[in-house]
């Protein structure tokens, strides 16, 4: 995960001016037994990442929004394929029951339905298979590519696209989970998509408790 890692001076130097600030570079020195000169690089970084501000004939004072900027700057940084999950698939000759049985014991909201070469045909969720329950329909011989969503109405992400990307896709879109894709060109020009992992409403609420864990 892309954060801004400090060292244990560099803490010490925050935890200090958020007790005393706003305070200046002699005095935090002087605090650390250190001379200021050692102190600049330590305290230039800071400055420059936003956790410290710096008012001239003032001192260091904590900047108390920079828990908000430092997350941010993660999350704009970080990419899909840091926080996914592992795919959840079944074949396109699955049946409904099939996909039920998987969706449950993987306990998901969301399965990636693919073909005999295993790249992307379908999507299918918990309302799709609820629908076909609750209209009677024979789910141990109805196909899975019955009621799935098929391509091109399939929202998907990339590993390399931004976690912030992904979140606004589930957002617009109103979904819960979108299929980690890689494109592959086949000989005959035709784009097939191969599922590499799942990005869902939990993998973006447990970034956000990981990143909050870490500025507390």
């Amino acid at each position: 995960m892309t954060t801004i890692e400090l060292s244990e001076r560099q803490v010490k130097i925050v935890q200090i001016v958020k007790d005393r600030g706003p305070i200046t570079g002699e005095q935090i020195a002087d605090l650390l037994n250190l001379t200021r000169a050692t102190l600049r690089p330590d305290l230039a970084i800071l400055t420059m990442s936003g956790i410290l501000e710096a008012r001239p004939r003032v001192g260091y004072y904590y900047n108390s929004r920079s828990g908000n900027t430092l997350v941010a700057r993660a999350i704009g940084k970080l990419r899909v394929k840091d926080i996914k999950s592992l795919a959840i698939v079944v074949r396109e000759s699955a049946s409904v029951y099939d996909a039920v049985v998987t969706m449950f014991t993987e306990d998901v909201g969301t399965l990636s339905v693919v073909d005999g070469e295993g790249y992307l045909v379908g999507i299918v969720s918990r309302k799709d298979l609820l629908k076909i329950a609750i209209g009677g329909g024979d789910v141990q011989k109805m196909p899975i590519g019955m009621v799935m969503t098929r391509m091109p109405n399939i929202v998907t992400i990339t590993p390399d696209d931004t976690v912030y990307l992904a979140a606004r896709r589930l957002i617009s879109h109103q979904i819960d989970a979108l299929p980690v894709v890689r494109t592959y060109v086949m000989p005959n020009g035709e784009e097939r998509l191969e599922v590499v992992g799942r990005l869902t409403k939990t993998n973006i609420t447990r970034l956000f408790v990981e990143l909050g864990d870490g500025e507390n």
